[in-house]
This record gives C-alpha cells, sequence and structure tokens, in this order.
C-alpha cells in the first residue's frame, strides 16, 4: 500500500524539464551507432541534432530517424538542476569555458537524482514504515550532495553514497514485498532473456538487476516485484499488471512494449510507442 500525498510531491523535480536544460544529454554523453542510435557520437560533443536553442530537431521523428535511444532516456531532472542551479544559468555556448566542467557534473547529478527518486518512492510504501525515518535522513544528505559547488560534485565518490543508498533500498524491498503469501523466489540478476513468461505470477518477487530483454512478460503479474535496475529492454508487458510494483521507473516503461492494457503505477506514464 503506498501514501496517496506527501513525498510524491516531491517527484516534480525529479521528472526532466528540457525547456530549463541546455541539451545537457544531448551533449555530454557519449553514444555508438547500433541499434539505439544511428551514428555514434564522443562525450561532450553536441548531437547534430540539437538545435541552436537546446531542443532537439528531430524530436517528434528520433523512432524513424534511428534514434530510439534517445526516447527511452530520462534525466530524472538532473538536466534542469545542473542548467539552472549548480551552474546558475550559464549556458555553454555562451561560457564555454564551463562546458568541460558541466558536462562532467551531469551525470553525477543524474546518479544522485535517480537516488533521490527511489528514496522519495520508499517514502510511499507504507509496509517500509519502519525504515521511514532512515530514508528520509539518507533523502535530505543525497539532496544536500546536488547542492554542492561544480568542483565538490567532480570529486564526489558516487558509488560510495550509491552503496549507503541501496543497503536502505533492500530493506524497504523486502518490508514491501513481505505481504505478499507466497513463497517469493530471488531472481536478481538472473538471466531471463528472452524468457517466455506469459502470465506468469511474478508477485513479490526480486528482479532487481535482472536480464529481462526481449522476455515475454504479457499477461504477468508483476505486482509489488521489486523491479529496480531490471533491463526491460523491448520485453513484452501487453496486459501485464505493474500497479505495486516496487522501484520502477520512467525510462524502464520507456524501453520496453506493451499497449492498452498494461496497468501501471500512478506515478509513471504510458510510453507513447506503445501499441493502442
Amino acid at each position: 500500500m503506498r501514501h496517496d500525498a506527501g513525498p510524491e510531491q516531491g517527484r516534480t523535480d525529479l521528472r526532466g524539464d528540457c525547456a530549463q536544460c541546455f541539451g545537457l544529454c544531448c551533449v555530454a554523453l557519449p553514444f555508438t551507432a547500433s541499434a539505439d542510435f544511428a551514428v555514434t557520437k564522443d562525450a561532450g560533443k553536441p548531437c547534430r541534432n540539437l538545435d541552436a536553442d537546446f531542443r532537439c530537431g528531430i524530436h517528434t521523428r528520433l523512432r524513424r530517424e534511428g534514434y530510439p535511444g534517445c526516447t527511452v532516456y530520462d534525466c530524472f531532472g538532473a538536466g534542469q538542476r545542473v542548467s539552472q542551479i549548480t551552474f546558475g544559468g550559464r549556458d555553454w555556448r555562451q561560457e564555454p569555458e564551463s562546458a568541460r566542467e558541466m558536462f562532467a557534473v551531469f551525470p553525477v547529478v543524474r546518479q544522485l537524482h535517480e537516488l533521490l527518486w527511489y528514496l522519495t518512492e520508499a517514502l510511499t510504501l507504507e509496509s517500509a514504515r519502519p525504515v521511514h525515518a532512515e530514508v528520509r535522513r539518507v533523502l535530505d544528505e543525497t539532496e544536500r550532495l546536488t547542492r554542492q559547488s561544480p568542483e565538490a560534485l567532480g570529486e564526489l565518490d558516487v558509488a560510495a553514497h550509491r552503496q549507503v543508498v541501496n543497503t536502505l533500498l533492500l530493506r524497504t524491498s523486502e518490508l514491501a514485498r513481505a505481504g505478499v503469501r507466497r513463497k517469493k523466489k530471488d531472481r536478481r540478476g538472473a538471466d531471463l532473456i528472452g524468457a517466455r513468461l506469459k502470465g506468469a505470477d511474478l508477485r513479490g518477487v526480486s528482479l532487481r538487476g535482472a536480464y529481462l530483454i526481449a522476455a515475454d512478460l504479457s499477461g504477468a503479474d508483476l505486482r509489488f516485484a521489486d523491479l529496480i535496475g531490471a533491463d526491460l529492454r523491448d520485453a513484452d508487458l501487453s496486459g501485464a499488471d505493474l500497479t505495486d510494483c516496487v522501484f520502477l521507473t520512467q525510462p524502464q516503461l520507456n524501453a520496453a512494449r506493451g499497449d492498452a492494457a498494461t496497468r501501471l503505477p500512478g506515478t509513471l506514464t504510458r510510453p507513447a510507442h506503445w501499441a493502442a
């Protein structure tokens, strides 16, 4: 069971707002020519589709033009945070001396914002109330880290902080899934690529970091399943029930396939490319 208000309201700042960003994901991050990207681009080099106003020139045609990888990416609000707060609205094109530092800081803040998303969700889980005080403390600390100077962010050991958060999220997951009255399999990190799981009862199962690429999960019951870090690229979620699943993110949904019958958590939206 989840709270209906409170922490959920804090997710507004954890959603990408491209209008307030200097196109950082289109410049700072590298990509390689593949099924996800039509060309290869180095880190720190602007994508050839980035317009002068920092908007994508082919935003409505990304999949048709060979850039489906762009449609599944989400910065969790790190783009506008770095652009408008960390660097005070300074444009890397107008102030090129800030570019290298800005591009280095962006992926750091993106990781912190992803952790903020998970911690915020943890506070909505009524069954995880025993750890809520600790979750709030770690959430506040994570938020504090995002407010550091560019220099401090560049030196931050994100991996060490992620480990602290992960330990707490594991405990949260255990509490959230404890109410499912069935023997719960631990499929953490499992290789389920292309697995035939149509209609499977996966309630309360830990699928943390599982490889579910192109898996058939159509009609599967994933309520209270832990999906943090699960690779859902091209997984078929048609008709699946994802309500009350734990730690699912929008990028994971964007990478999967689904339809109008797929049931989603209220905090996430149905991807535009899914079947009607």
